[in-house]
This record gives structure tokens, C-alpha cells and sequence, in this order.
């Protein structure tokens, strides 16, 4: 039997002015747009199917979860039921100009779309984009139909921290479309994507350019006026010099404008010259390197949920919030813990500032409490390819673990601020991390791999990565990888009229802001610190927002209380 929670109704400003006409409007794809794209965010028609039997109708904002208050559902989704989305459009004129491409953001878990009566695809990872050509199928009059489902933890797919059993650090489970349904229509012969890899030792960017159709032609246009080059390209692959290299940083974060023309198509976009990479300080400690000199990274946890929308942001304004507000707090990096986000959401952190280290996210069976928690405070070693400790005898779910690894690899590759990843976290779902760890170096050589972030180590990938909670800050001497604590902290301070439960958990709990504020400060300058001199490399306080019960955010909730004015500022360390 469910834990019954009382829901209190709160909401960030954003929720609170929110218009249902069209939400998230804005172009989902700002490192490879194009002037085309017709939004189908707003009213959908909404039917809940149990079986052939039909148990609740109403209409749904999208893209928000039928669970969110932004949906105007507020209904939660049993496993035995089917989501099923619908409505009628028509495209504006002059719109079409060769092919009709249908776009979603995320839908979780199963998505079975249909056009105009005909199924046109199946999608099966609630947290990865996905794509369809709809061109023979246009009418003048259009009916786009979605048919989700969504089993949480009765899947073996990625779900996250989402449950159906929520509380603590797990969190209310959500389904159906949470990000942005849009159209778009490209020539026949156009640029699918693109790949942007630069090399700031021989200041050159690498484009490797994957084109669709049969044309005429095949020249490809590439202009940079910031870069200083106009080149035209016969081969999908180039490498191009840069005339002067100013490189990117948290503290300089410097964009080039990218614009590709192929044919009638045309695309625009950008990249940074930066690069990452581990390597040996001069007394032997491996660290974390930004452009080739050591670089503290100083993060803070953050998990991206909002009281009103769950997993779906209310506004594009509440990620920007987010964001300047880590950075303002003192942070350098975010890492993005079991979420991959909206597009938007990488490039507010690309063009402000800010390193990301991001997770991929969790799937398998219900997880044991012996390998997630009592092992791993213990610090006992066990193999993860043992499928059954770990909740991984299911064959496809790991099949679908490994494509979610390849879909985020490709999905956030350009991205100049993403810097890490991180494979798996405290065990959930883990398996043959070092086989995965390889995977990852081949998909993406250009960044460092935290393969098992908290506990269960396998001893591979760049980084040895503790969770130190209700313990003295330490780090282990080690000589084959760098140290991170990937998360520390999690001082907790409710402040009631801001919190979504009457419940609340945190590591360390405060019930006076004075308190909090000096023991946080503490921390960082005590404990935290001394350790820099020591090999840590990096460090990622829990957390930046409260989450439902978990209240160990330096901002409330609903974003309406900073509970901390600033980190303290790491001493000056030598390159």
C-alpha cells in the first residue's frame, strides 16, 4: 500500500503567471536551427484508456506530465493504463518547403505516435529525443495522435529518481510528453547533423556533417565570421583553422557563431574552443584540467525538478534562474544528477558559464537496499557483472541501458559547457561499468568518464568518486585516477511555507538559517578545502533546490527563498 503524501500546493513565479496558450515556445534546438518550426505546444485533447474501456477525458497542456498542476490534470498514471494524446492542426501557408519533420523532446516511458491514422514511429526512453519524416502523410487539415506508457520501476528502462512509491530522495513518477512537440520542414536534401569537435592545441575544429537526400549538389557552405573562416566543403568531414583562438570558460565563456548552408538549406549554430582532460599535477596528484591547466571544480548538485511541472520546466526563464543563481552562489559547475535535460537548458550553461557534469540515467529492477546503501556505506567490493545482485538479469533493459548511453553520448556531444559524465550512481542498476567506461572513451573521447559516481567501485574510468555524508570530508591517496567527492553536504533547513510536504529529509537537518548559513561555511573552509591540497580535484555540494521531501536545496522549492548567500571561495591554487 502507497505512503498517503499531503500535496501542498506551491509554485515558482513562473508557474504562478503561466499561459497555457502555447508554453515553451521557444526554438528547442538553439545549436542547430533552423527558421522553420511550428510549435505544437498548448491544448491537446487527453483520454485515459484502461484496456478497450475509456476511464477519464479532459484536455492536457502539453508538454507537461498528466501528474503536473501546469497539465490542469493532476492525475497520477497506473501501469495498467495507456495515455493516449490527440489533436487537429493545420500548417501554416508557405510553411512546407520539401519535407515535414515531426519532433519530440521527451516522452516517458513508451511512445507510439500516429499521423493522420498511420503509426509512424515508436520511441522506448522517456528521457532521449526523438525524430520522424511525416512528409507523404501531410493533409491539409492534420490529426497527430501519442499512445504512452509508463511502468516506473516495473520497467527496466530509465526512470530516474521517479517512483511510485516516492519519498526521501525518490520522487513523485510522472508520464506521457514532458518536453516540446514542434515541426519543422527542410528541403529535400538537407543537413541531418552535425558534429563539432574542437582542438584548442592546434586552435582547429573538426565538423563531420551528416546530410540527407539525393541532390544535385553536394557542397556544404561553412561560415564563422567570430572564427574567421568561410569555407565550402565537398567532403562530410573537415578540419578548420581558427585564425585566433579565445577559448572558453566558466569564468570567459566564449561562443563562435556557426552558420551552414547546403543547397536550399540552411542551419545556424555555434561552439567553443575548450578543452578537458585529467592529468598529473608536479607532485603526482591526477586533476581535473580545463584548457590544459588544473581547474577546481567547485559544483553543486542539481536534480532539476519544479513543485508545479516535476521534471518539465515551467518557463524557460526558471532554467535561466537555475543557472545564474549556481553561478552567483559561487559554483563553476552543475552536475545534472539522473536527468538529461531539454536542449535550452545546456545552451543557458553554454553561454553563461557553467560545467556540467552530467549522469545518464538509472533503469533496471527494483534495486537492493544490501548493494545501494549497506554496501556501499561500508565501502565492500563486489563485481557488477553479477546481473542478479544488481538488479540487471533482464536482457533488454541492459539493451536499453546501452542505447541511452549512445543516444546521450550523441545527443549532448557539441555541448561546450557538458565536461563529465557519469555512468552510474550508488549502485542503481549498475553493471559492467568498465565495459561501458571503454564504450563512452570511444563514443566521446574528448571528456573525462566518472564511471560508478558514490560507491561500488570497479576501478576504471578518470575519477575514484565518493559520497561522504554523516562523515569527516577525507580523501583516500590514490594514484591512477583523480579524487571527486561527487556529493557531500545536504544540510537540510524546511522553511514550512515553502515546502510541497509536511515530511522532510536531509543529512543534516537545521531549523535556524543563521545556523545553516555558518555550518554550510564551515564545512567548505574546514573540511572541504584542506583537502584541494591533498588531490581533490572536485567537489559538488548537495544540492542547489529542495526537492519534495528533500530540503537540503540552498534554494527553496519554489524558488522564492535563497537559504545561503554565497559559498566561500576556494583558496588560490597553483597551475
Amino acid at each position: 500500500m502507497k505512503k498517503k503524501r499531503n500535496f501542498k500546493r506551491i509554485s515558482t513565479i513562473w508557474g504562478e503567471n503561466f499561459d497555457p496558450s502555447c508554453p515553451l515556445s521557444e526554438y528547442p534546438r538553439p545549436q542547430f536551427q533552423r527558421e522553420s518550426y511550428l510549435c505544437l505546444n498548448g491544448k491537446w485533447g487527453f483520454e485515459v484508456l484502461n484496456g478497450e474501456n475509456k476511464v477519464y477525458e479532459r484536455e492536457i497542456i502539453v508538454p507537461y506530465s498528466p501528474e503536473t498542476m501546469l497539465s490542469g490534470v493532476e492525475r497520477e498514471t497506473s501501469k495498467s493504463e495507456t495515455l493516449h494524446y490527440f489533436r487537429k492542426f493545420a500548417f501554416p501557408e508557405n510553411f512546407i518547403k520539401g519535407r515535414v519533420l515531426l519532433h519530440f523532446g521527451g516522452v516517458d516511458q513508451f511512445a507510439r505516435v500516429v499521423f493522420n491514422g498511420t503509426e509512424v514511429t515508436s520511441h522506448a526512453d522517456g528521457y532521449l529525443p526523438f525524430s520522424v519524416d511525416v512528409t507523404s502523410l501531410v493533409q491539409e487539415e492534420n490529426t497527430l495522435e501519442v499512445f504512452v506508457t509508463d511502468l516506473t520501476e516495473n520497467s527496466e528502462l530509465p526512470r530516474g529518481k521517479q517512483s511510485s512509491s516516492p519519498g526521501g530522495i525518490w520522487y513523485t513518477a510522472q508520464s506521457g510528453i514532458w518536453q516540446t512537440v514542434w515541426l519543422e520542414s527542410v528541403p529535400d536534401s538537407y543537413i541531418e547533423s552535425i558534429r563539432l569537435t574542437p582542438d584548442i592545441d592546434k586552435g582547429e575544429l573538426r565538423i563531420e556533417i551528416k546530410k540527407e537526400g539525393n541532390p544535385s549538389y553536394d557542397e556544404v557552405r561553412i561560415i564563422s565570421e567570430k572564427g574567421g573562416f568561410d569555407v565550402s566543403l565537398q567532403e562530410d568531414t573537415a578540419v578548420i583553422k581558427i585564425a585566433e583562438v579565445k577559448l572558453w570558460s566558466p569564468e570567459e565563456p566564449f561562443l563562435y557563431d556557426l552558420a551552414l548552408s547546403y543547397g536550399k538549406d540552411k542551419v545556424s549554430s555555434y561552439f567553443a574552443m575548450r578543452k578537458f582532460s585529467v592529468e598529473r599535477d608536479k607532485y603526482g596528484a591526477m586533476r581535473f584540467c580545463l584548457n590544459n591547466k588544473q581547474y577546481f571544480i567547485n559544483g553543486v548538485l542539481d536534480q532539476g525538478y519544479y513543485p508545479e511541472s516535476l521534471l518539465t520546466p515551467p518557463d524557460d526563464r526558471a532554467m535561466i534562474f537555475d543557472i545564474r543563481t549556481a553561478k552567483k552562489l559561487g559554483f563553476n559547475t552543475i552536475r545534472k544528477h539522473i536527468k538529461i535535460e531539454p536542449l535550452r537548458w545546456y545552451y543557458h550553461c553554454d553561454r553563461t558559464g557553467l560545467l556540467v557534469w552530467q549522469d545518464l540515467v538509472n533503469g533496471g529492477g527494483i534495486y537492493s537496499r544490501m548493494v545501494t546503501q549497506v554496501m556501499g556505506f561500508l565501502g565492500m567490493f563486489t563485481p557488477d557483472f553479477n546481473y542478479k545482485r544488481f538488479s540487471r538479469l533482464n536482457t533488454e533493459g541492459r539493451e536499453a541501458f546501452s542505447r541511452h548511453l549512445e543516444g546521450a553520448a550523441a545527443l549532448l556531444f557539441n555541448s561546450p559547457s557538458v565536461a563529465v559524465w557519469t555512468i552510474f550512481n550508488e549502485g542503481w542498476g549498475q553493471f559492467d561499468a568498465g565495459l561501458f567506461t571503454s564504450r563512452l572513451w570511444q563514443l566521446d573521447p574528448t571528456r573525462p568518464v566518472d564511471s560508478t559516481s558514490g560507491w561500488i567501485d570497479q576501478f576504471t574510468g578518470d575519477f575514484k568518486s565518493l559520497h561522504i555524508y554523516y562523515k569527516r570530508l577525507r580523501v583516500p591517496l590514490v594514484q591512477d585516477r583523480a579524487v571527486a567527492i561527487t556529493e557531500f553536504g545536504g544540510y537540510s533547513l524546511p522553511l514550512p511555507t515553502h515546502t510541497a510536504f509536511d515530511s522532510d529529509f536531509g543529512y543534516k537537518k537545521f531549523r535556524k538559517q543563521d545556523l545553516y548559513a555558518l555550518a554550510v561555511n564551515r564545512l567548505y573552509k574546514s573540511q572541504l578545502y584542506p583537502l584541494i591540497s591533498q588531490g581533490l580535484c572536485a567537489a559538488v555540494y548537495t544540492q542547489l533546490t529542495d526537492v519534495e521531501e528533500e530540503l537540503n536545496g540552498i534554494i527553496t522549492y519554489d524558488r522564492k527563498v535563497l537559504k545561503l548567500d554565497a559559498i566561500p571561495a576556494p583558496p588560490d591554487s597553483e597551475d
